[in-house]
């Protein structure tokens, strides 16, 4: 019988469903050197709490995060929680040799992140940070095209992260609408994402300069208990002020030369979960779109004069990552199928006591780019990272 190793979610709302699905999958579908168990669902309210637990297979539920994380049995804390949330729990969970799965972004700004990675450092537990969008086959892809030479020297990145979902004025207040909750608004929940992909493909970023703005600047106040899924019911007839950026734009140069453009925004009418990145070389270029997540456009100089163009490749034949362990070429995989992937290396990685990537390390490398971009929003300055 493979080892065991009893997990901890704190949280279970969108991402506590995610990665409660990711923690079933992984064994059913790949080799992995240890089973997981959900061993126990920590919330503030018992009764959500236990029809969650119940019905994604928790053993126990638990109100008090820090009793979860004291208990001797529990090997894996997940932070599947918002971000105001994630330091204090990632802190104690790692001060008790826990190893730690934690959702995106790190932390409120780059001084906790900087705590939460030197106490795993100290007490040597294994760190990863949930910027999925690095396991998708199509992803890892381009990135191979990029070591292999095939995209020459990089020239340009171009990324857009487009959201909708509070277009509407009367969209309550929810906490990712406060900065005392969020920090910050698309600037950090999806240029988050954007970050760490343009660090993963291209590498680190030299200079920033950005602009932000405010399309609605009060909304209805929440009712938290109803939240989830990116929807929530208003408390009633009173409104507060939107304390984030509704939209964030940032002109950056990377170390290498390349120059890139990141667009993060919550208002743009149609797009629900638009995330597109464009990488142009001196020898060829790939676009993605996660919308056809499947999928990398690839346009070579190589090919033969009046052949050439951007043509499709689909990234689910058994040569390109992890799809060995799904379905057969063309039977396509989905946005839960990148928290798989994660779980499966994390679990790789604690048993051979090796780093994972992205990890708190990378939290607070792009944590450092995000604050120089809401620096200079702020100032109309360029701001260069040490």
């Amino acid at each position: 019988m493979a080892k065991q190793l009893n997990i901890g979610i704190v949280g279970y709302k969108f991402m506590g469903r995610a990665h409660s699905n990711a923690w079933k999958k992984a064994p059913l579908f790949f080799d992995v050197p240890s089973q997981p168990v959900l061993k126990v669902a920590c919330g503030r309210h018992q009764a959500s709490l236990q029809e969650f637990a119940q019905k994604w297979g928790w053993e126990e539920t638990e109100t008090d995060w820090k009793k979860m994380i004291a208990r001797p049995d529990i090997d894996i804390v997940d932070v599947a929680l918002p971000q105001n949330l994630h330091y204090e729990v990632a802190m104690a969970a790692a001060r008790a040799g826990k190893h730690i799965f934690c959702e995106k972004p790190l932390a409120m700004n780059s001084r906790q992140a900087e705590e939460m990675l030197r106490v795993c450092e100290e007490n040597h537990v294994t760190h990863y940070l949930n910027h999925n969008y690095r396991r998708l086959p199509a992803v890892l892809l381009a990135k191979k095209m990029i070591q292999t030479g095939k995209l020459g020297r990089l020239f340009h990145w171009r990324c857009a992260y487009q959201q909708d979902w509070i277009v509407d004025p009367n969209f309550p207040l929810t906490w990712q609408l406060r900065k005392e909750t969020a920090q910050a608004g698309p600037q950090w929940d999806l240029n988050s994402h954007a970050v760490d992909l343009a660090h993963f493909l291209i590498g680190d970023i030299d200079t920033v300069s950005a602009l932000t703005t405010n399309f609605v600047t009060e909304r209805p106040l929440a009712d938290e208990s109803t939240s989830g899924n990116l929807t929530a019911e208003t408390l009633g007839d009173q409104k507060g002020p939107v304390t984030v950026e509704d939209a964030a734009l940032m002109l950056v140069q990377f170390q290498n030369g390349a120059v890139g453009s990141f667009e993060a925004t919550r208002f743009a009418t149609g797009k629900k979960n638009g995330l597109t990145f464009e990488i142009y070389g001196s020898k060829g270029s790939v676009k993605f779109d996660l919308e056809r997540m499947n999928e990398l456009q690839y346009y070579s100089l190589n090919d033969e004069a009046g052949e050439q163009g951007f043509r499709t490749i689909q990234a689910t034949d058994p040569t390109h990552a992890y799809m060995q362990g799904w379905w057969p070429p063309g039977h396509i995989i989905g946005y839960e199928h990148t928290f798989v992937h994660a779980v499966v290396d994390f679990l790789w990685a604690i048993d051979g006591n090796k780093p994972i990537e992205p990890n708190f390390s990378d939290g607070l490398r792009i944590l450092t780019v995000l604050e120089a971009g809401l620096e200079s929003a702020a100032t109309g300055q360029r701001v260069k990272l040490n």
